[in-house]
């Protein structure tokens, strides 16, 4: 049975007409449907996004200043909701996604919900793999498993409006616009499961979502580099998992947590030019950083 939570569905866009109207097709065929849709136009304004926008009976929002985790912030403090649920403007949901991403919060414990993200590179999954994942602050490794990939990605996951309560809870350093070009999402589940929430991953809860594009592999160690430092700086109590978790994925060893890929991927797999090359980018944009704010 759904949790009886009301809904507001959340798409951030910019500058993308026709993958936003293929989203808002299938979420004005969602079953239950949300009590609100809401688009935020992460722009000056466009004329042809409010107008998809109003033809699917969506909310539409302009957040003028340049960043996904300001355009997420806008979509929480602009929901009345209990539940905020968020999937990118290119990604087609299944009809029952919205179902299955609301079943854990019938748990008052559970501040976070992701589901999975199915591209034409996904993999089939077994039944035994299908079964929700719950996570919180008492399980081992749940630290690092938030903050690189164990929950799943800003794509398709929902947060409960109350678990956001006082805080900014996406950093407007991270997600695509900012200096920090990644894993906005990461960290806010880093934040909220600190805070005594419970996450939870539902497989069964599926969005479809063309290739994702890939930077040039130069710019994706540098931002890995600057979120590492960033971690490093603000979650102290949990600097030896840092550190363990980069010495394992240097030596290209398994994780002990379940993750949608195992493989060390073309960040490790980079050459020791490209590495020292990005750590000094890294670190000098971290530093920049931190003297601006």
């Amino acid at each position: 049975m759904v949790a009886p939570v009301s809904v507001t569905i959340c798409v951030c866009t910019r500058s993308r007409p026709e993958p936003l109207r293929h989203c808002l097709d299938g979420l004005v065929h969602m079953a239950p449907a949300a009590d609100e849709i809401l688009v935020v136009d992460n722009s000056a304004g466009d004329p042809v996004t409010e107008q998809l926008a109003r033809e699917h009976g969506a909310r539409y929002v302009v957040e003028r200043r340049l960043g996904l985790s300001r355009a997420r912030n806008r979509a929480v403090a602009e929901s009345s909701s209990d539940v905020v649920a968020f999937l990118d403007d290119d990604a087609v949901p299944e009809e029952k996604w919205l179902e299955s991403l609301l079943q854990p919060f019938a748990d008052p414990q559970v501040g976070v919900v992701t589901g999975r993200i199915v591209t034409p590179a996904s993999p089939v999954l077994h039944p035994d793999q299908m079964a929700p994942r719950p996570i919180s602050n008492r399980d081992p490794h749940w630290f690092i498993a938030a903050c690189f990939g164990g929950l799943g990605l800003g794509s398709n996951m929902a947060l409960r409006k109350s678990a956001c309560k006082g805080l900014t809870i996406f950093d407007v350093r991270l997600g695509r616009g900012a200096p920090f070009q990644i894993a906005e999402e990461n960290y806010a589940f880093a934040r909220l499961l600190t805070l005594g929430h419970t996450a939870v991953h539902v497989p069964a809860a599926v969005v479809y979502h063309p290739p994702f594009h890939r930077s040039p592999i130069e710019e994706e160690v540098r931002n890995s580099i600057t979120y590492w430092l960033l971690l490093f700086s603000q979650f102290p109590g949990h600097r030896m998992d840092l550190l363990r978790f980069l010495v394992r994925r240097m030596r290209r060893q398994k994780l002990t947590w379940p993750r949608d890929s195992q493989d060390p991927g073309d960040i490790i797999n980079s050459s020791r030019r490209v590495k020292i090359k990005a750590a000094i980018a890294g670190l000098t944009l971290f530093l920049r950083s931190r003297k601006g704010r």
